[in-house]
């Protein structure tokens, strides 16, 4: 198990610059096996989830090299092969093995994904799509099993209950090689969809309409890789730094942002008083003042992420008066960091899934543990702002979504290690 731990309480300043956005590599790769050709990526983060990737890729003979941020994949001596290995259950990600198997091969076996426990998230609507294409889709033994029909598969139109990011993403993989269009009512518009088809298109995808609520797939035959992809910056990890900024920044820069991304966010940071100064592709945050509470829901892009949901939480027990408010209408069971902060001594509870925050004027350190990414975000920094130690069990959570994230927070000057203990 990776713990991490803080000596918490020193103000932190200087300069951070955000990686690729991990929601966003963690569909290109999987995408990568739908090129005859070998696929170069860049700006790639250095999170756990690129190397489980990786893993999975290796079981499929697809040679795969990561130096800096750059990750080479070559799928050209790729061999169709079922998934249903332990890594498969360290990542929910590893569903979109089933879109990108299913258009390269027209077969996909691939065992039920893990991830993050934060409340019901079925993938019915993704095999709604699926079968809407033609593809026969079974369970058993814990695993799915997609098979195209002989002639192929065969656009449609599909609307989605929800717009949700995996379904529409798994579906554009899916549909991209399939005979006519395809087109996916209701989908979810969020950057990293249009950085997806960006990709496809560059390798000679037909793919309109990314970033609305009507997207549009043509079918060719095959794709081919023409030059290097640069991933779009992580805007979750951008929210993440703002917020730890806010809460114990001595005046912080964040580098390599796409301002727009976090218009949402960033509205309520600064409703709250948070100050930001932008500047090209970055923000100065200053030291905070006095802030204000404010209440938060969370919404399908462009509104408030609900993966920024615990990483502002902190921000709002730094505010000096009122009463602050969340309520997650994406997860609303995405709770368990309230336990946690709790033992730390923060003022916060849950009622009826809804979060209400007070003002706390201290937070002590504690040990606590990270049951998922954006929690353990929000205790690591909690554990910053916190006085004496704080120990974070199962910290592997974070380094699952967070680049570099020791290295970064040691140059703005924060004590932090990571190591690895025995599982409990």
């Amino acid at each position: 198990m990776k713990q991490m731990i803080i000596h918490g309480g020193k103000p932190l300043q200087g300069d951070v610059w955000i990686g690729g956005a991990k929601n966003s590599t963690v569909a290109l790769i999987p995408a990568s096996i739908l090129s005859r050709t070998s696929v170069t990526l860049e700006g790639v983060p250095r999170i756990a989830d690129v190397d489980n990737l990786m893993d999975l890729l290796s079981e499929m003979d697809v040679v795969c090299s990561f130096e800096k941020t750059t990750l080479q994949i070559n799928p050209e001596n790729i061999k169709m092969s079922p998934l249903p290995s332990g890594k498969i259950k360290s990542l929910r990600a590893s569903y979109y093995f089933m879109g990108a198997l299913l258009g390269r091969f027209g077969k996909a076996v691939v065992g039920f994904p893990g991830g993050d426990d934060i409340g019901p998230r079925p993938i019915d609507q993704h095999i709604k799509g699926f079968e809407a294409l033609g593809a026969c889709v079974t369970n058993e033994n814990d695993q799915i099993t997609i098979t195209a029909p002989d002639e192929g598969l065969q656009g449609a139109t599909i609307h989605l209950e929800m717009p949700s990011v995996g379904a529409t993403m798994n579906i554009i993989m899916a549909s991209v090689t399939a005979n006519g269009q395809t087109v996916i009512d209701n989908a979810a518009k969020e950057p990293e969809i249009i950085d997806l088809a960006t990709f496809l298109n560059n390798m000679g995808a037909v793919i309109r309409g990314a970033g609305t609520d009507s997207i549009r797939i043509e079918g060719v035959e095959k794709l081919e890789a023409r030059a290097p992809h640069t991933i779009i910056p992580d805007r979750i990890e951008a929210g993440t730094y703002i917020s730890l900024a806010g809460c114990i920044g001595n005046g912080i820069c964040i580098h390599n942002i796409i301002e727009e991304h976090l218009d949402s966010y960033l509205a309520k940071v600064e409703e709250m008083g948070l100050v930001i100064d932008a500047d090209e592709d970055s923000l100065y945050v200053y030291p905070a003042g006095d802030l204000k509470m404010t209440q938060i829901k969370t919404g399908a892009y462009p509104g408030f992420a609900t993966d920024l949901q615990q990483p502002v939480t902190p921000l709002l027990l730094s505010a000096k008066s009122g009463e602050g408010v969340i309520i997650d209408r994406i997860y609303p069971k995405r709770i368990g960091h309230i336990e946690q902060l709790r033992k730390m001594g923060a003022d916060i509870k849950v009622e009826d899934n809804i979060i209400l925050v007070h003002p706390t004027e201290k937070l002590h350190g504690a040990t606590v543990a990270a049951g998922e990414i954006r929690a353990g975000a929000c205790l690591m920094i909690a554990g910053l702002m916190a006085k004496g130690d704080t120990i974070i069990n199962n910290a592997g959570n974070i380094l699952r979504g967070y680049d570099r994230v020791q290295e970064k927070l040691r140059l703005l000057g924060a004590d932090v290690t990571i190591k690895d203990v025995p599982d409990k």
